[in-house]
């Protein structure tokens, strides 16, 4: 039996029910229930929270958060063969997690989840990034959700956290920063998953902002973002002449250089240009 609840260990779990990751589901496992315990904790105090987990595999960190005092877990799982070994889970936590056999691109979590509402996930690889940038769009802010705590490639946590003026500064640190604290909180080997990726991972915490750092309108800046970036190797004044024959006067309103390219402008300029747009 494992440390934190009465249950039997992942490998256990998984060589019983059959579990082996499929790649063409983006799985890669956590075993170790220290590790996801850990991860728990990174998403704060979580006894009077509700939590959505997307993708929970054997269910290492669903037990870690109902075991950390998670009020209610929504468990997200597309892969029917996991289904089994979740409700032995929910047997143990009586009331307190309820798992959905779905796709959490299709699902809303507001008919499951009171307020205040946590998400925490090892995200599948290949829909984490489309996952997050939904989160962090949605048609009103503040969003459902307090706090987002996701596993990511480190690559993609990198980008999140970016600073104007590096390569991994584009459309996800702008996303990401106009509405919300971000920081990486953890980071682990491949050797920490099974089947171990290629990359290593880290895992990223956003605080959602009650209002957005600098005014501007979210569908207009996604799409200024989106066109900048989409073309990062050219001068703005490129990249953007197709939203307006005078672009250059609105970049140098926003106190852009039309010659800048779109990874040395900060997070304020381009909601300023944003701005600039409107009405």
């Amino acid at each position: 039996m494992s440390g934190i609840d009465n249950l039997p260990p992942l490998r256990e779990v998984i060589a019983t029910h059959g579990l082996a990751a499929r790649k063409s589901l983006g799985q890669n496992f956590l075993l170790d229930l220290n590790l996801t315990s850990k991860i728990a904790r990174q998403a704060g105090d979580l006894t009077g929270a509700d939590v959505l987990e997307v993708g929970p595999g054997p269910g290492g960190l669903t037990r870690a958060l109902l075991a950390e005092g998670a009020r209610r877990v929504l468990a997200v799982e597309k892969d029917s063969r996991c289904m089994p070994a979740l409700k032995e889970i929910a047997a143990v936590y009586p009331g307190r997690l309820e798992v959905v056999e779905g796709d959490a691109l299709k699902i809303d979590p507001l008919t499951h989840l009171a307020p205040p509402i946590r998400v925490v996930a090892n995200l599948p690889y290949n829909v984490g990034t489309e996952l997050l940038v939904r989160w962090l769009t949605p048609p009103a802010w503040p969003p459902f959700w307090d706090s987002l705590t996701l596993m990511f490639q480190r690559e993609v946590a990198e980008r999140i956290v970016a600073q104007p003026g590096g390569k991994a500064y584009g459309r996800l640190a702008v996303l990401a920063q106009w509405r919300c604290d971000a920081r990486i909180v953890m980071s682990l080997p491949p050797g920490a998953f099974s089947p171990p990726p290629k990359v290593s991972s880290a895992v990223v915490h956003l605080t959602a902002l009650p209002a957005p750092r600098f005014p501007a309108d979210a569908r207009i800046l996604q799409d200024v973002v989106a066109r900048a970036f989409n073309q990062r190797r050219k001068m703005l004044r490129a990249a953007l002449k197709g939203m307006a024959p005078d672009i250059e006067d609105r970049l140098i309103s926003a106190g852009i250089k039309p010659t800048d390219r779109a990874e040395t402008v900060s997070l304020e300029r381009f909601c300023a240009l944003a701005r600039g747009f409107e009405g």
